[in-house]
């Protein structure tokens, strides 16, 4: 069996599981700037998203997708600032967005990334 590696495990999800040279992100919101811009939330969620992928021994620059979900897509410039400040040229990832409702009010984005080792 191979190694599946399982980073801030709870019970009911992890953050992130490790197996096969790939790194799964949970999806990721905004903890402190619940409420706040989705600029705000969005620059949260990308630094989490750093966080996670150093513990996987990972980077942002080996990302392979990202989905991100918005809860109003006329946000989508916010979003996209913030998101054009972080992902580094040349590296990016596929990806897509999206409209849609979150599970609680006030997290306006949510975004879920697979990247390799």
């Amino acid at each position: 069996m191979t190694d599946i590696k399982r980073i801030g495990a709870g019970p009911r999800m992890s953050d992130a599981v490790v197996h096969g040279g790939k790194v799964y992100l949970a999806g990721v919101v905004a903890d402190k700037m619940v409420g706040k811009s989705v600029f705000e939330q969005t620059k949260e969620v990308l630094a989490e998203i750093d966080n996670i992928l150093a513990q996987a021994k990972s980077h942002k620059t080996k990302i392979l997708k990202a989905n991100i979900w918005l809860t109003d897509i006329t946000t989508f410039d916010q979003m996209n600032k913030a998101w054009d400040a972080w992902v580094v040229a040349g590296q990016t990832p596929a990806r897509a967005t999206v409209e849609a409702k979150l599970a609680a009010p006030g997290y306006d984005v949510e975004i879920m990334v697979e990247a390799v080792i």
